[in-house]
């Protein structure tokens, strides 16, 4: 009986993480498709599908969220990226995501889910700068940190502030949240 119920908490666990993968695809793809207004900033965008990453850092495990993030940037390269928008994505997503996690150890009586996120925002542009960086080798890139920074702080913001919405009035994501807090080691695997 006990084995049945891994199987099963494992299959749905499985098909949320499918999900959001498929929603992250899905955002980003018609993220692609939003003209960005601001022409002094080449490159910068929204980065909605990170609100995908936010909603599973707090759950799923560690190890789901670093397969969802890869699965995500994965079959959004293939689905119309290149190899480029693929190294850019990947050091701005896994930067942000290690950023986000590390400041999420503050606790949530230090930062709210907004300040990860408006974390993660900026340290997302900071990734991409640096992949720039290596690719053109040179430094100069990074010039255009100041101003990616505070469009990633505002972007992450109302990221954050959309998370926060959503785990406030859709009762799964609550739950969910709330599993992850107080049963950690339920959600291992």
């Amino acid at each position: 009986m006990n084995n049945s119920f891994e199987r099963s908490n494992k299959t749905h666990r499985n098909i949320y993480i499918a999900l959001l993968v498929a929603q992250g695809v899905i955002i980003g793809i018609l993220e692609r498709m939003i003209p960005f207004p601001f022409a002094f900033a080449p490159g910068a965008k929204l980065g909605l599908a990170n609100l995908i990453t936010i909603v599973a850092i707090y759950t799923l495990s560690l190890t789901d969220v670093i397969t969802l993030t890869w699965l995500r940037l994965i079959l959004t390269a293939l689905l119309g990226g290149t190899l480029s928008t693929f190294l850019y994505s990947f050091g701005g997503a896994f930067l942000s995501l290690f950023a986000m996690l590390l400041v999420k150890q503050l606790g949530p009586k230090r930062v709210s889910i907004i300040g990860i996120s408006a974390t993660g925002g900026v340290m997302h542009n900071v990734g991409q700068l640096l992949v720039a960086s290596l690719i053109a080798q040179t430094w100069t890139v990074m010039l255009y940190l100041p101003v990616l920074s505070i469009i990633g702080l505002a972007a992450g913001s109302a990221l954050g502030i959309a998370a926060n919405y959503l785990f406030t009035h859709v009762t799964i994501l609550r739950y969910l949240k709330f599993n992850r807090e107080h049963h950690p080691d339920q959600t291992k695997e």
